[in-house]
Order: structure tokens, then C-alpha cells, then sequence
């Protein structure tokens, strides 16, 4: 019964708001590719949605639509360290010629940053980080005071050249933070470092009892079957604080 309806709510979902693709400059010059699915809600948050290692911003693609519905405007890119692992060709990393390090993909990061100064509109910002984005997105959040209202980080770990440069980011962060990640220990240990690093007293890891996978595919049902809507619901309960009205 609980696949049937997790399956129910997928297809309920399915067909969301056309994507816009979206090219950006980061601060060295390369060009940043993504695609940004709006929703017709006033005063929508923007959610900035980072994708794990090998990947692009069809990461995302599947998930769009129900955070649409929530009242959720998303934008996800093509970061410079990534691939085609979701079927789609990552056009950074094509145009540049090349995959690079994680840290490096920083600076894409801040381009959608500085994207969503003008598009939100004084609504809240939030960042949304899959693998080794979910650290960057510490440091995004560490470097950028007042200009995010809360991180969600899917899988996070110190997958960075520094071996403890996310705690040391986590320790400025103050706004609301949601982690999960998959359901081994590893996973769950490297979470709860980095979230008891963070300076903020509203955080919130969640363990799912069912499935989970690593990085946001946790939540995409082709990925994670049997765990995707128990993330989901907790996923949904933390962007409350944002969108209440939902």
C-alpha cells in the first residue's frame, strides 16, 4: 500500500511547469548552464539546487514539479565538476572541456547566488546541495551572511581539498539546516559532524527507517523506490518555515 501511494503521488506530479534554460557567468568567466522551474505562488522562495559528483541539473528534473507545488521556485546548473550520469550532457563541463575538482565549482555556486538576488525578489533564498555540493553549500551559506535563509544538504560530507573546511564553514552558518543522507553509518557519522558544527540552533538531520539512497535521489522515486516519500514528507515539513501558507 505505501509503494502504491508513493507511486500515485509521483504521477500526481509529473507534469509540472515547463523548465527555462538559464546561462550565467561565473566570476573567472566560465559559463554556467542550468534550468529554473518557476512557480506561479507570490513571494515564491527560490530554492538553488546543487547536483552531486558525475552529474547535471537533471538531477533535479524529477523533483521540480513537487516542489513547484509547494510554492517553490527552483534553479538548478550544470556545475563544472560533474556528467551526464542522469542522461543529460552537463553543458559546463562540455563548454569548458572539461570536469574539474569540487572546490572549484564554488564559484558557480555564487553565480546562482548572485542570480537569485534579482529573481526572488526579497523572498528567501535557500540552498539546496546533493554529495560534495552539499558541502560547498556550507561554505556558499558561510561566506554570503544575510543573504541566505536556510541550507538543505542531501549526503554532505568533508569531500573537499581541506579536510575540515565544511565544519569550519558549518560554525558560521545560522540559519535553519536540514541533512539526511542514506541510511548507513558512514553516511549518518559524517552528517551529524558537520550538523553539530553548525552555529545554528534550528538544524535537523533526519535518519530515514526506510531505503535512502545517497545524495537528492533520495527523494527521486526511480532512484529510491521504497524510501523516496518518507524523505519527502520530512523534506516538506522543514520548507514549511518558509512558505508556512503551504
Amino acid at each position: 500500500m505505501i509503494q502504491l501511494a508513493s507511486l500515485l503521488i509521483v504521477a500526481l506530479f509529473a507534469h509540472g511547469v515547463a523548465a527555462e534554460p538559464v546561462t550565467l557567468t561565473a566570476a573567472d568567466g566560465v559559463k554556467v548552464f542550468g534550468e529554473v522551474w518557476r512557480t506561479d505562488a507570490s513571494n515564491a522562495p527560490v530554492i538553488l539546487a546543487f547536483h552531486q559528483a558525475g552529474s547535471s541539473h537533471a538531477e533535479y528534473a524529477p523533483l521540480a514539479p513537487r516542489l513547484n507545488a509547494a510554492g517553490f521556485t527552483i534553479l538548478a546548473i550544470d556545475q563544472r565538476s560533474g556528467g551526464g550520469y542522469f542522461g543529460e550532457t552537463n553543458k559546463t563541463v562540455a563548454t569548458l572541456g572539461r570536469s574539474t575538482s569540487y572546490d572549484a565549482a564554488l564559484a558557480d555556486l555564487a553565480a546562482a547566488l548572485d542570480w537569485s538576488r534579482s529573481a526572488a525578489k526579497g523572498a528567501p533564498v535557500l540552498l539546496w546541495g546533493s554529495s560534495y555540493s552539499a558541502a560547498l553549500v556550507f561554505l556558499l551559506a558561510a561566506q554570503n551572511p544575510g543573504a541566505i535563509a536556510g541550507v538543505l544538504a542531501f549526503s554532505p560530507g568533508e569531500y573537499l581539498a581541506s579536510g575540515d573546511a565544511v565544519r569550519k564553514a558549518a560554525r558560521k552558518v545560522t540559519v535553519p539546516v536540514f541533512i539526511t543522507q542514506a541510511a548507513d553509518r558512514r553516511e549518518v557519522d559524517q552528517a551529524r559532524a558537520i550538523l553539530s558544527a553548525v552555529a545554528s540552533a534550528d538544524k535537523v538531520q533526519f535518519i530515514p527507517t526506510t531505503g535512502g539512497v545517497h545524495g537528492s535521489s533520495t527523494l527521486r522515486q526511480d532512484e529510491d523506490p521504497a524510501g523516496a516519500e518518507e524523505n519527502w514528507q520530512a523534506v516538506l515539513q522543514f520548507l514549511k518555515r518558509f512558505h508556512p501558507s503551504r
